[in-house]
C-alpha cells in the first residue's frame, strides 16, 4: 500500500501536466515566433491565432479520445502503431517525431539568447550565443535528471511567474489600444494573411502533445489526459488572442516586425515604460525556460518510449533517468546542433509541416480504430479534410514566401524514410500485422 501510495505522489498532477503544456506552447509562439506571425498576418494576427486554436481543437478530439484509453509515452505513434501496425510509415514518423522536439529545443534556446543578452549587455556574437545556448541545455538536461516529478514542479511555478508578468501585460496594455488599429477589414489581402498566418502559428499550440507524450506519468490518465488537453489549448488560445490585440493595439505593424522575438518587450514601453521592458523581458526568459524544460523532458521520453517498442535505434533506450539515459543526452546535443547551424524561421516553418503531417496520420489513425475506442466517425473525417487543408495552405505559402524551407520539408522527409529503411534493413526487422479491426 505505501508503494503504490509512493508512486502515485511520483505522478505528475492535473495542474502540473496542464503548466508543461501552457508552458511549451506559450513560450513556442509568444516570444520565438511572434514576429513571424505579424510579418504574415499582419493586423490580423488576433484572428490568426483564433483559426490555429480551432485547427489545435480539431486534432485534439483525437488526442484526448485516444489518449485515455491507450496510455504510452510514445504518445501518437503509439496510437498509429494501434492502427496500421509496425510498417515503414510507422517507423518514419517515429523518427520525425522525436526530431520535432530536438528542432523544437534548438528553436527555443535560440529564443532564449536573443532575449539574454541584450538584457545582459552582451554584444550578441556567434560566441556568447553558442555559449549561452550550451549552459541553458546543459542546465535543463541535468534538471531531467531527477525525474518527472522535478519537471512537473518546476514547470509549475515558472509558468506562474510567466502568465504573471503577461496578465499585467495585458491589464496595462489594454488601458492604451488604438481603437483604430483593430478596426477588422474584409479584403482579400487581409483574409489571405490570416489564413497563411494561421498555418504558421499552428506551430504555437503543439505543446499540447507533451501531454500524451507523458501519459504514463500522469495521475488517473484516462480522466486527466484528455482534461489536460481541452484546458490547455482553450486557456492559451484566450492568451495568445488578448496578447495579439494589445499589441496591434498598441504598436504600430512595422516596429513589431522589425523587433522580431522581443516584440512584447518593445510594445510594453509606451504603458509600462523601461520598467516594463525589463520586466517583460524577464518573463520572456522564464516562459523559454519553462518550454525548453517541456521539450527536452518530452523528447527524451519519446526517444526511450520508441525505443523500447523498436522504433528507434536501441542506443536511444533509456533503461532508467540514472544510469543509462543516451536518449536524454542524444536529444539534448542535436538539439544543440539545431541551434547552432540552423536558421530560426527555417526552424519553426519546418517544424510545423512535419507536426501537421504527424497530426494528419493521428486523424487517420483514430477513424481507422474509433469502433475499439470511440469517436464520432463525420467528425474525425471533417477533421481529416481540415487538416489537409492547412497542410496544402503550409506547403503553399513556402513555395511562394519561403522555397528553402519547401526544399527542406522534402529532404527531411525522404532522410527520414531513407534512415529508417536502411535501420529496418540492418536489424532484418519483420513487420507486424495491425491490431485494429477493419
Amino acid at each position: 500500500m505505501d508503494n503504490k501510495s509512493s508512486t502515485h505522489s511520483k505522478k505528475l498532477s492535473l495542474i502540473e501536466v496542464v503548466s508543461m503544456a501552457v508552458g511549451t506552447m506559450i513560450g513556442a509562439s509568444i516570444f520565438s515566433i511572434f514576429g513571424l506571425g505579424a510579418k504574415v498576418a499582419g493586423k490580423g494576427l488576433p484572428e490568426a491565432f483564433l483559426l490555429s486554436g480551432v485547427f489545435a481543437l480539431a486534432v485534439a478530439y483525437s488526442y484526448a479520445t485516444l489518449g485515455k484509453k491507450i496510455i504510452s509515452n510514445a504518445g501518437p505513434i503509439a496510437f498509429i502503431l494501434k492502427a496500421f501496425g509496425d510498417k515503414l510509415i510507422t517507423g518514419v514518423l517515429s523518427f520525425l517525431m522525436w526530431l520535432t522536439y530536438v528542432i523544437s529545443i534548438s528553436l527555443f534556446v535560440k529564443g532564449f539568447a536573443g532575449y539574454f543578452l541584450p538584457l545582459v549587455h552582451i554584444n550578441s556574437t556567434a560566441y556568447t550565443t553558442g555559449y549561452t545556448e550550451a549552459i541553458l541545455i546543459l542546465f535543463f538536461v541535468a534538471l531531467n535528471f531527477f525525474g518527472s516529478k522535478a519537471v512537473g514542479k518546476a514547470e509549475f511555478y515558472i509558468v506562474l511567474i510567466k502568465l504573471s508578468i503577461l496578465m499585467l501585460f495585458i491589464i496595462g496594455g489594454f488601458f492604451t489600444i488604438k481603437g483604430t488599429a483593430l478596426m477588422p477589414k474584409l479584403d482579400g489581402p487581409r483574409s489571405m494573411g490570416v489564413l497563411n498566418g494561421s498555418v504558421i502559428l499552428f506551430l504555437s499550440y503543439m505543446g499540447f502533445g507533451l501531454i500524451t507524450n507523458t501519459s504514463e506519468n500522469i495521475r488517473d490518465p484516462a480522466r486527466n489526459v484528455p482534461r489536460a488537453i481541452l484546458i490547455s489549448i482553450l486557456f492559451v488560445m484566450a492568451v495568445y488572442v488578448l496578447i495579439a490585440v494589445v499589441t496591434i493595439g498598441n504598436l504600430p505593424l512595422p516596429e513589431i516586425i522589425r523587433a522580431k522575438e522581443n516584440a512584447l518587450a518593445v510594445t510594453s514601453r509606451p504603458f509600462l515604460g523601461k520598467f516594463g521592458f525589463l520586466l517583460i523581458s524577464i518573463g520572456a526568459l522564464f516562459s523559454i525556460s519553462s518550454a525548453l524544460n517541456a521539450t527536452i523532458f518530452g523528447g527524451a521520453n519519446i526517444a526511450y518510449s520508441l525505443a523500447k517498442d523498436g522504433e528507434l535505434p536501441d542506443f536511444f533506450e533509456r533503461k532508467t533517468w540514472f544510469k543509462s539515459t543516451e536518449g536524454l543526452y542524444i536529444t539534448a546535443a542535436l538539439g544543440l546542433f539545431f541551434a547552432l547551424f540552423f536558421d530560426l524561421d527555417a526552424i519553426a516553418s519546418i517544424t510545423s509541416t512535419v507536426f501537421t503531417v504527424i497530426y494528419v496520420f493521428v486523424l487517420f489513425a483514430h477513424l481507422q480504430i474509433r469502433k475499439e475506442y470511440g469517436g464520432n466517425k463525420f467528425l474525425i473525417l471533417f477533421n481529416i479534410i481540415l487538416l489537409l487543408s492547412v497542410f496544402a495552405a503550409l506547403m503553399r505559402y513556402q513555395w511562394l514566401n519561403e522555397r528553402s524551407a519547401f526544399y527542406a520539408n522534402i529532404i527531411a522527409f525522404a532522410g527520414a524514410f531513407a534512415v529508417e529503411y536502411i535501420f529496418r534493413k540492418v536489424r532484418g526487422r519483420t513487420f507486424a500485422p495491425s491490431e485494429a479491426g477493419d
